[in-house]
This record gives structure tokens, C-alpha cells and sequence, in this order.
């Protein structure tokens, strides 16, 4: 049920921080894994860790906030490897600061990056994954699709619609075989959210207080549910949002 092989995975945004972890863990399971991102240097040093794995991997070079990037890196893909099964949306921006202080371009620039992207791939890849009788699509939101954040409003605004996205897409493509579902991360130690830590006062000591398992996730900690979610296990689930945050959305 959580066996890969034979099947080929879109990550955007895969050569670092969450992607990454969620890369290794479908490489594991025997996935064909594209990292698709801007930075060239970074994706090919992504690329020899899922090849140290045992993986067949490729970078892709994405900008995921331009359409015609977007269909090029589906149809890259294919090209390479001759099929598409599993994509995951995941490449992500924030800008922090108050809601008066934002420009237009700035939203623009979050929301075309977190929200925009996400309904650009997973349209270019429905007509593919239509072609092999089924397809997995995993879209990354955040605490921030449930919760506020006084300095973060074009973020909450893409993550929290990234969820809505998810479950008009399941409903949609459900009887296609194409399942979509979305990740919401906790507060995990990635480059992000290290940069929150120096902008935000106080940020670290009450992640640490408000979590439960009383620490910051890991990349790692994401290999398992992306393996979950793009297998045949999870076959009947689709338009879930599932948080995986050491129990920081379940602790008032």
C-alpha cells in the first residue's frame, strides 16, 4: 500500500525544508522524484541526496509565480520520464508586516507564489494524470490556514485558500482517481521560519510553549505523510487538510 516504484513525483520547491524531507521520503519508497526550483545549485545538491537513496531523481529549473514556467515544468517532466503521477505544491513565500504597511505588489507576490502556483501545476497536471487512471496531489497550507497572524495576512490569506482550493479539487477530479489533499506544517526548523525567529520577538519560546511535543518539527517529519498520501493507502482520502504540527493546533 505505500510502495512508489514505477511512479513519478512533482515537488516544487523540493530542494529544500519541507519539500525536501517530503522528497526523501517518496524517494524511499521507490519514487521518481523531479525537484523543481530556481535555485540550480541548491536542487542539483537535493537531487544527489534522493540519488544517494537509491532514487531516480532530476531537478527541473520553475519559476512557479509564471504560467507558461509552470506547464513547461509538467511537460519537462513527462518528457523525462515519461508520465506523471504525483504533484505537490509546496514552494511558498511570506512577507512580514503589519496589513497597513503592505503594497499591492507584495500580495501579489505572496499570493501568486503560495496560492496562484499551486492552481497553475495542478492544472497542467490533471490532463496527465488523467492519462494513467489516477493521480495524488498534495498541497502544502500551514497553521496559518486555521489561525490569524497580525503580520502575515497575505500568507494566511493563500494558506487558508489553499485549503478551500484542496477540497473544490477533490470534489471536482474525485471521480477521475485523482486525490488531492493538503499538509498544514507546524512551526518547522526551516530557513523560512528562522528568518521569522530573528523578525519575531519572542517567536521560539512560545512555539515551544503552545506545542505539545515540545520541540520545532523537522523536514523529516514529512517524508511519512507525503508516502501516505501519494501511495494507494490513502485511496479513499481526499480534500483533507491534515495538520502535522506536534499537536500545536490541537492545544489551546
Amino acid at each position: 500500500m505505500f510502495d512508489l516504484k514505477g511512479r513519478v513525483a512533482i515537488v516544487t520547491g523540493g530542494n529544500g525544508g519541507i519539500g525536501l524531507g517530503m522528497a526523501k521520503g517518496m524517494a524511499a519508497a521507490g519514487a521518481s522524484v523531479v525537484v523543481a526550483g530556481r535555485d540550480a545549485a541548491k536542487s542539483a545538491a537535493a537531487v544527489k541526496e534522493l540519488q544517494a537513496l537509491g532514487a531516480k531523481a532530476s531537478a527541473i529549473a520553475v519559476d512557479v509565480t509564471k504560467e507558461d514556467s509552470c506547464r513547461a515544468m509538467v511537460a519537462e517532466t513527462v518528457k523525462q520520464h515519461g508520465r506523471l503521477d504525483i504533484l505537490v505544491n509546496n514552494a511558498g513565500t511570506s512577507i512580514r508586516k503589519q496589513p497597513q504597511e503592505y503594497t499591492l505588489a507584495e500580495w501579489h507576490q505572496v499570493m501568486d507564489t503560495n496560492l496562484t502556483s499551486a492552481f497553475i501545476c495542478s492544472h497542467a497536471a490533471y490532463p496527465e494524470m488523467m492519462k494513467n487512471g489516477r493521480g495524488k496531489m498534495i498541497n502544502i497550507g500551514s497553521m496559518m490556514s486555521i489561525f490569524g497572524s497580525s503580520y502575515a495576512t497575505p500568507y494566511a490569506s493563500s494558506k487558508g485558500a489553499i485549503v478551500q482550493m484542496t477540497k473544490a479539487m477533490a470534489c471536482a477530479w474525485a471521480k477521475d482517481n485523482i486525490q488531492v489533499n493538503a499538509i498544514l506544517p507546524g512551526w518547522i526548523d526551516t530557513a523560512l521560519t528562522r528568518r521569522a525567529r530573528e523578525q519575531v520577538p519572542g517567536l521560539h519560546e512560545s512555539v515551544l510553549k503552545r506545542t505539545p511535543a515540545q520541540r520545532w518539527g523537522l523536514p523529516d517529519d514529512f517524508a511519512g505523510i507525503a508516502v501516505f498520501l501519494a501511495a494507494e493507502a490513502s485511496d479513499f482520502v481526499t480534500g483533507a487538510a491534515i495538520a502535522v504540527d506536534g499537536g500545536y493546533s490541537s492545544q489551546a
